[in-house]
Parts: C-alpha cells; sequence; structure tokens
C-alpha cells in the first residue's frame, strides 16, 4: 500500500534557494512540494490554501519574518508541523522560533539526508535538532540568563538525552545508548522542547 506523501510548504526569501530545495525534495516519493513563498505573508496565505503538513520555514525574510508566521499559522492550523532552515543560530532566534511552535531546526549548512530526515521525523511527531542547536540548549541549561530561570527544570535523563542530541546522535543511536525504546526518547525530547 502506497503511503500518502508529506505535504510540504517551502518558504524562503532567496528564490533559488526555494527551488533548490523543491528539486531535491521532489527526489523523495514519500515527499511533496505542494507550494512556495518567498516571506511570512505568503507564507500565511499558501498554508490556507494548499493545507500543507509541514512547513519549511526560514526566519529572516521581508514583510514578515518566519517566526510571526509560525505563530500565526499554528493558531490557525495547528495540525501544521514546522522546521525551521536558516542559517541562523543565535539565541535571539531560536528560542523565539521553537516557543512560537517550531519542531525543528536546522542550519542550511546541513546535508542533504539531514533535511529529509528531519522532515520525516517531524512528520512522525518527532522534534528534530541540529546538534549545534541541542548545544545551544545545553548551554542554556547549564548557564541559564540571568533573570529567566526555567520554572520546571530539565530532570537528569532529559540532560542525559540532550547531551547525547548535542553530540549529534539520532533518536535511535539515543535509544540503544541508554537501553529504552525509541519512544522513550521521543517523549523525551518533546518535554525538553515544551520545558526550554
Amino acid at each position: 500500500m502506497t503511503r500518502t506523501p508529506i505535504r510540504v510548504l517551502v518558504v524562503d526569501d532567496h528564490a533559488i534557494v526555494r527551488q533548490g530545495i523543491c528539486f531535491l525534495l521532489a527526489e523523495f516519493e514519500d515527499i511533496e512540494v505542494v507550494g512556495e513563498a518567498g516571506n511570512g505573508l505568503e507564507a500565511i496565505q499558501q498554508a490556507e490554501s494548499v493545507k500543507p503538513d509541514l512547513i519549511l520555514m526560514d526566519l529572516i525574510m521581508p514583510e514578515m519574518g518566519g517566526i510571526e508566521a509560525i505563530g500565526q499559522i499554528s493558531a490557525r492550523q495547528p495540525e501544521v508541523r514546522f522546521l525551521v532552515l536558516t542559517t541562523y543560530s543565535g539565541d535571539d532566534l531560536v528560542f523565539p522560533a521553537i516557543q512560537a511552535g517550531a519542531q525543528g531546526y536546522q542550519l542550511k549548512d546541513s546535508g542533504a539526508g539531514e533535511l529529509v530526515q528531519a522532515i520525516r521525523q517531524i512528520h512522525r511527531g518527532e522534534p528534530s535538532l541540529h546538534p549545534d542547536i541541542a548545544r545551544k540548549l545545553m548551554q542554556e541549561i547549564k548557564q541559564p540568563a540571568p533573570g529567566k530561570p526555567t520554572p520546571d527544570p530539565l530532570t537528569a535523563r532529559e540532560v542525559e538525552v540532550l547531551c547525547l542530541l548535542a553530540q549529534g546522535l539520532e533518536n535511535q543511536e539515543i535509544a540503544e545508548r541508554l537501553t529504552v525504546a525509541e519512544v522513550t526518547v521521543r517523549s523525551h525530547i518533546s518535554r525538553i522542547l515544551d520545558k526550554l
């Protein structure tokens, strides 16, 4: 039985980047690009009309940035999942993007395989973080910004999972290392993102 492909909306203000991503994703039978947008406002309109499963979202764009677009689309279409794909890894973008509703954060220096894997993970309901972003979350836990204590601190196991994520391990590898089920690892990652 053929599975329904993951319907993806690609949002980036650089046409050549959008075209490259669309060309890349066309190689995979389980992924279908259903639309493109050049900024957050277009993304909101496209999301309404094409009803994507997942939106691949850049953050810094004219008219409206990705963080605001994620928040507005999430409010209207809570079933849509978001994967941020950007060159920016600063705290001023990472944490707000996750708070707005992004389930994943990948940097544009990621390989094609990493991007496709992240799309599949997020579609399955699993978070996906670039190792640099996972390390940033680790740093925030070790030395939280003054005046911003986490109201619900991470458990020892959640810190352990985050450390392994920061080393670049995939969910299955973490599960094997900790001798737990992969679904348990996904639960830990979801709680980590909720808390942070």
